[in-house]
């Protein structure tokens, strides 16, 4: 007799999820608090007050997408080592360990892309964003380090969920399912649509916050797109190929390079 492999449930697997995004959602509402000035929040709130209402948004936006996934992901043949645990599979790190090296590389030599073609397109919005936006404007050390946690909580895991564990899982089994089921698992054609209309949707999903700094223009909002769009790709082929975790590892690795250019930038 074969012994079937242990699946998690709806619940467990929504649950599992919603906890491992939840840190991203207070790194950014402890960035919201610390950096807003007294004199920016709004008549009849308090500064606290405001940062736990800059949460509430996301938090529901990963409630959502969590749901999805927790539905989708599996359906798809999509992997993540935490769901395998919380079925009764291997420990997590077990299972992830293999994959790291893999994810480190694939996200330090994304963010080395990305910044080259930052440097390369910045002639083309000189006018519209006279700093690139890889860097803040005139930060300190401790702005840097402030933000890290944002850019590798909020970034390295809840994107990850809302971006490749909700939409991505959703897609790829829409798309299993429009072209009729065939085999076992969504196949390559479907997958690689899922990967890139889910990273087109990364890059979009970045022009909010830009657009409360500088006003957007067509070759603005071209760049911001293509270049979380490149970073969006590999993340989802990681999904894909390897494992939730592994994108997950490889957005937080993604991250590095940029850290250390921001605090390259303070010393200069």
């Amino acid at each position: 007799m074969v012994a079937t492999k242990p699946r998690s449930s709806f619940r467990a697997r929504f649950g599992v999820t919603l906890l491992a995004g939840l840190p991203g959602i207070v790194a950014l509402v402890a960035y919201v608090y610390r950096s807003t000035p007294p004199e920016a929040v709004p008549a009849g709130l308090t500064r606290p007050l405001l940062a736990l209402l800059s949460g509430i948004s996301p938090l529901l936006l990963l409630a959502v997408t969590c749901l999805v996934g927790a539905y989708a992901a599996p359906k798809a043949g999509l992997r993540s080592h935490l769901l395998d645990r919380a079925g009764g599979g291997a420990g997590a790190w077990k299972r992830l360990r293999p994959e790291v090296g893999l994810s480190i590389g694939v996200g330090v030599a994304g963010s080395l892309l990305v910044i080259a073609l930052d440097v390369a397109l910045a002639p083309l919005v000189a006018r519209d964003l006279p700093q690139s936006a890889i860097g803040a404007a005139r930060p300190t050390v401790v702005d840097v380090l402030a933000y890290a946690p944002v850019r590798f909580l909020y970034g390295g895991v809840t994107e990850e969920l809302l971006l490749r564990f909700g939409l991505m899982s959703a897609l790829a089994f829409g798309g299993w399912v429009l072209v009729g089921r065939r085999g076992d698992a969504p196949g390559p054609k479907v997958m690689w649509v899922a990967v890139g209309v889910s990273a087109v949707l990364f890059g979009v999903g970045h022009l909010p916050a830009l657009a409360q700094a500088v006003g957007l223009t067509p070759a603005l909002v071209a760049r911001t797109i293509l270049l979380n769009a490149v970073a969006g790709v590999a993340f989802g082929w990681l999904y894909w190929r390897r494992s939730l975790e592994a994108a997950m590892v490889a957005h937080a690795a993604f991250h590095v390079p940029l850290v250390a250019l921001s605090l390259v930038q303070v010393a200069l």
